[in-house]
């Protein structure tokens, strides 16, 4: 019995019509001479031609116009037995509208005829062009945000340094009165550390253009003794708390300008965003979560609306509060300064509750 026999009998008993006749992809066979001689339904449909319409034009009268030649060299590759795959160009449709294609087309030189088979990714196309659009607005606005930033902290360095000059002329020694000194000694303090500060932005700009941020091992009880002078008055007037718990870890490999800045912008807002008559609380604390290092800073304050306002947060130019030195800034920069050295930023807030930042570190 010629089992081979009847299999092969078998197989060139299918209908191959239906699978081209129903298939979602355009398929196509069409001549060396530029014209379609066979298509199904689906090109007819999406182009939203007739047939006889398609068959009546060369092929290339359909394609953009921007596309047409380089169309054209492909094919004449294909009539040198030239496949070609993926290849992708634009369709016009009979209404106007543009729609890309991806081509694979394969050549029977004895034949003079090509087959071929595309696929719609119009769709993907324009999620391509929307992402380009999407980088290149934030291209801009990082240009911008750097540019700000250098100006910024060049314009400062002059009167900041005239103001540490000042500090250093000063004759303390025929003062007695204890509070004076101490504000003479909080304003030298303050001054030392954001000329500092604006020096540490300057050599972070001149850096190379990547991603390659300076890191060390930053300890955090000093990073927060250095942001608590350097807003004392802001903490005083505010009769603000902490309460801080760096048990489970108190150093972690970050950049310190960074982290500095995280510190300042967090405990700031707390201050900021308190709650009328209630004093600000401020936890700091450290966690181990799942092998990851965690620093979590809480408040007691006005706290947000999550779901009005949850994924806003951290934008640019943001802002949910009625205060008056509001700029929407502190929280972008925040998280830009976490996610930049692949870390996590998460928020919990629930009106007059308070709000709940926690940092989950790369490290």
């Amino acid at each position: 019995m010629n089992t081979s026999g009847n299999k092969c009998a078998n197989q060139s008993s299918y209908e191959l019509e239906p699978f081209f006749e129903l298939s979602p992809d355009l398929l196509c066979i069409a001549g060396f001479d530029g014209y379609f001689k066979k298509i199904n339904p689906a090109i007819s449909d999406l182009l939203e031609y007739t047939e006889e319409e398609l068959f009546s034009r060369p092929i290339n009268e359909f394609v953009h116009p921007e596309d047409q030649a380089i169309t054209e060299k492909h094919r004449n590759n294909l009539r040198n037995d030239v496949p070609l795959l993926n290849f992708e160009n634009r369709y016009v449709k009979k209404n106007g509208e543009i729609v890309w294609l991806a081509w694979t087309s394969i050549p029977l030189p004895e034949e003079k005829l090509v087959y071929a088979i595309a696929k719609n990714v119009t769709p993907k196309k324009q999620i391509e062009k929307d992402r380009n659009a999407l980088i290149a607005d934030l291209t801009k606005i990082n240009k911008n945000l750097k540019q700000l930033t250098y100006t910024t902290s060049h314009d400062l360095r002059s009167p900041v340094s005239s103001l540490v000059a000042a500090s250093d002329l000063l004759d303390i020694s025929k003062i007695q009165d204890k509070q004076t000194l101490k504000f003479i000694e909080i304003l030298k303090t303050s001054t030392q550390n954001l000329k500092e500060t604006l020096n540490k932005y300057m050599e972070e700009l001149k850096q190379k253009e990547s991603l390659n941020i300076s890191t060390e091992q930053v300890n955090l009880y000093a990073t927060l003794d250095k942001i608590r002078q350097s807003i004392h008055s802001l903490i005083e007037d505010s009769a603000a708390s902490f309460e801080v718990n760096f048990s489970a870890f108190d150093h972690i490999l970050f950049n310190r300008a960074y982290m500095e800045s995280i510190f300042l912008n967090l405990i700031s807002n707390s201050i900021k965003y308190a709650r009328p008559e209630i004093p600000p609380v401020i936890l700091i604390r450290t966690k181990i979560d799942d092998g990851r290092k965690q620093l979590i800073f809480s408040d007691n304050g006005l706290g947000f609306d999550m779901e009005r306002v949850g994924n806003r947060i951290f934008g640019l130019h943001q802002k949910f509060h009625h205060h008056s030195s509001s700029k929407g800034v502190g929280l972008y920069l925040v998280y830009n300064h976490v996610t930049s050295l692949g870390g996590l930023i998460s928020v919990d807030s629930e009106i007059n509750k308070g709000t709940t930042f926690t940092i989950t570190f790369r490290e």
